[in-house]
């Protein structure tokens, strides 16, 4: 009883701070083609983004739609979707994989990302799913097959169309689908949304945004993602989905309650080609489940605690993410005196946000050490035919 009325209690100090100006920049809906899309969005993030390299069209190429061909004319084609303050290049490594199999690959833009953490604030799940029901189609009359794909909140998306298009989605893939958080009080952001634009003032010591993704995301991007995971849940409460699928999961995922997702899928995929990776160690029972393949997420050797809800992404080669990219996260729930040896080049661990341990120094993980592995899983899962 005292922690509902302390959240209350918060809730109603939220009331009292009053709406604040909201931003209301859209991106362009409503092409006809994916190259009018591309076109488009990129122009439109090229007006409206706050750069922060010196490099625009290295950025512009992270954040805007992409497309990658296969060898020979496509006959299937997939649709990624990227997660809550991510962009496109969420897939730089797995889309040329799924090209090497006979995939059109596509990446969208969902609205309020790629420009400005700000530009979320006015943003709804609707037009989300506006851009993924307008892109997903066009797909679809270019190819025999479609398949559908997601990171996180993106793997709401993508779930929510599959099931509104049975009969044309032939397949998902699913990278850290975020069906369920792994806080109980994600219900309350579309309430607090009204009423407080962030839930913290800016720190002083990471910037809002890098070149790849939003490090600061607004109440309203929380609220629109916690009506996508309603909405998936929805779903698999109403029937399973029949037809094969890949579930990427991390133990360790600060983001998502991953077990309770591990718990719904045979339920919930019932095609005897679908798959669960699972990186760390997995619950009681299901050591012999022949559909969940396990990969422990401890690796001294590599300096890895444990994974993170990004990391499945990434191969090591990746040049901003890998073993020995340029892009280091030391935003990662540290105190902020760790943090700052992070940033200052000490040698660091890592693992999902916010594990603290004596005499370490924790970035995120952001790549996957099993990243080759998991690919001829996802050939294994794409190459079933219905």
């Amino acid at each position: 009883m005292g922690t509902r009325i302390g959240f209350a209690m918060i809730v109603l100090s939220l009331l009292l701070v009053g709406c604040q100006q909201r931003a209301s920049v859209e991106a362009p809906l409503g092409q006809k083609s994916f190259a009018s899309y591309q076109q488009q969005t990129r122009a439109f993030v090229a007006a409206h983004r706050a750069f922060q390299t010196l490099d625009k069209n290295a950025e512009l190429q992270l954040n805007t739609p992409q497309e990658w061909r296969p060898a020979s004319p496509a006959r299937k084609g997939i649709l990624l979707i990227h997660g809550l303050g991510d962009g496109p290049a969420s897939f730089v490594d797995i889309a040329p994989q799924l090209a090497k199999q006979g995939f059109l690959v596509r990446t969208v833009l969902l609205p309020g990302h790629g420009t400005r953490p700000a530009d979320l604030l006015s943003v709804s799940a609707d037009q989300w799913r506006e851009v993924v029901q307008e892109q997903a189609d066009i797909l679809a009359k270019e190819v025999d097959s479609l398949w559908v794909g997601g990171f996180s909140t993106g793997g709401n998306l993508a779930l929510d169309y599959a099931m509104t298009h049975h009969d044309s989605v032939q397949g998902l893939l699913l990278f850290s689908p975020a069906f369920k958080s792994s806080t109980g009080y994600d219900f309350l952001a579309p309430t607090v949304a009204l009423f407080r634009d962030w839930l913290r003032p800016p720190g002083t010591l990471f910037p809002q945004q890098i070149a790849t993704r939003y490090l600061r995301v607004p109440t309203n991007g929380f609220a629109q993602f916690w009506w996508t995971a309603a909405r998936a849940q929805d779903w698999l409460a109403q029937k399973a989905w029949d037809k094969p699928a890949l579930l990427v999961l991390a133990e360790h995922d600060s983001v998502l309650n991953t077990r309770w997702i591990l718990e719904h899928f045979d339920r919930s995929f019932t095609h005897p080609a679908s798959r669960v990776i699972w990186y760390g160690t997995p619950p009681a029972g299901v050591v012999k489940a022949p559909r969940i393949l396990v990969k422990t997420d401890v690796l001294p050797q590599d300096r890895i605690s444990q994974f993170s809800h990004m990391s499945v992404l990434f191969s090591p080669q990746n040049p901003l993410y890998g073993r020995k990219g340029s892009v280091v996260l030391c935003a990662n729930g540290q105190p902020e005196a760790v943090a700052r040896r992070c940033l200052a080049g000490e040698e660091v661990w890592y693992s999902d946000w916010g594990l603290v341990e004596p005499d370490k120094i924790h970035a995120r993980l952001t790549w996957n050490p099993w990243f080759d592995w998991q690919t001829t899983v996802m050939d294994s899962v794409i190459s079933q035919q219905m």
